[in-house]
């Protein structure tokens, strides 16, 4: 389906009540609404395939453009897409960075290259759950506890911060123009904060966090993310009769010092993601993220599942 933003006088209707955000190229307004009456069901998306797991690894830092171009780089579409993860860099900006983090072995899945578990107990209840990690720059996205995908992303900056919480997928837009700058063009982009303006969307990863307060993504995540995510259900411009799938932000960027993920020249497993780390920053959330997903089913009309099995 094709979103056109920019047509139509039903877009300054929509324009009255979304709001401009305060992001270099992340600034957009969409028109997109959904209604119980068109949907009535929602199917839990399939569970992912089995993954392979690498065997053991090391890292190392490596010149970028020997590399890249040594014939024992081995880089496959699979390895690439590990490199582009593991450095929180996309295509192009992987190319421009003048070392790289590399793995000596390409034989797992790219999951098994970042922080987050392929299972989660915390999570086990939740029917769908996305979180964003500030301090190693990745994403993941569950359900019932299950890890449906994970990827790296570049988040607000030092000047202009991704505030920390709970927040709900709302509207998306398969292609928006910022407010900002109309030489901007977002894609896959779905917002999170309608108020401020924060989504996710595909954008530039350089490498560290850098946008302006949105949550930038590769564009086959963005693209994942858009069709699994949930939009809110509204009724005209603003009554919201159901909240989307629930997004938490979370952690602290180390501003200033070396980028975290470089721990992994140490210890592989550095930047891994406890149990214990992902229930405290689920638990406080619980209880409302339960209660919106109530108020969801009933709206929709769907029986209400506790469990994924």
């Amino acid at each position: 389906m094709s979103y056109k933003i920019f047509t139509g006088a039903c877009l300054l209707v929509a324009c009255s009540f979304l709001f401009s955000c305060n992001i270099k190229g992340d600034t957009s307004t969409n028109t997109t609404t959904s209604k119980a009456s068109e949907v009535k069901k929602e199917e839990p998306a399939p569970p992912p395939p089995p993954r392979q797991a690498p065997q053991p690894y090391t890292y190392s830092m490596r010149a970028t453009k020997a590399y890249l171009t040594s014939g024992d780089s081995n880089i496959t579409k699979a390895a690439k897409e590990i490199l582009m993860a593991v450095n929180r860099a996309d295509a192009s900006n992987l190319k421009r960075l003048d070392s790289i983090l590399v793995p000596d072995n390409y034989s797992g899945d790219r999951a098994f290259y970042l922080p987050f578990p392929l299972q989660s107990a915390a999570l086990k209840e939740i029917e769908k759950i996305i979180l964003f990690s500030y301090s190693t720059q990745s994403f993941a996205a569950y359900a019932w506890g299950e890890l449906v995908i994970s990827g790296p992303t570049s988040m607000g900056s030092k000047k202009h911060p991704t505030p920390v919480g709970l927040y709900f997928s709302n509207w998306k837009a398969e292609e928006t123009i910022s407010t900002f700058n109309d030489e901007w063009e977002l894609k896959w982009n779905f917002n999170i904060e309608n108020k401020e303006g924060i989504g996710f969307h595909q954008y530039e990863l350089p490498g560290y966090p850098a946008s302006h307060s949105c949550l930038r993504l590769l564009e086959d995540d963005a693209k994942f993310m858009y069709t699994w995510t949930e939009q809110w259900e509204i009724k005209g411009t603003d009554d919201i009769k159901a909240k989307g799938t629930p997004v938490i932000v979370f952690g602290v960027y180390p501003f200033g010092s070396k980028r975290p993920w470089f721990k992994l020249l140490t210890d592989p497993n550095a930047l891994n993601l406890t149990e214990a780390e992902l229930a405290a920053v689920v638990n406080p959330f619980k209880l409302q993220i339960a209660t919106e997903r109530t108020k969801r089913n009933q709206h929709l009309g769907r029986p209400e599942a506790t469990t994924g099995e």
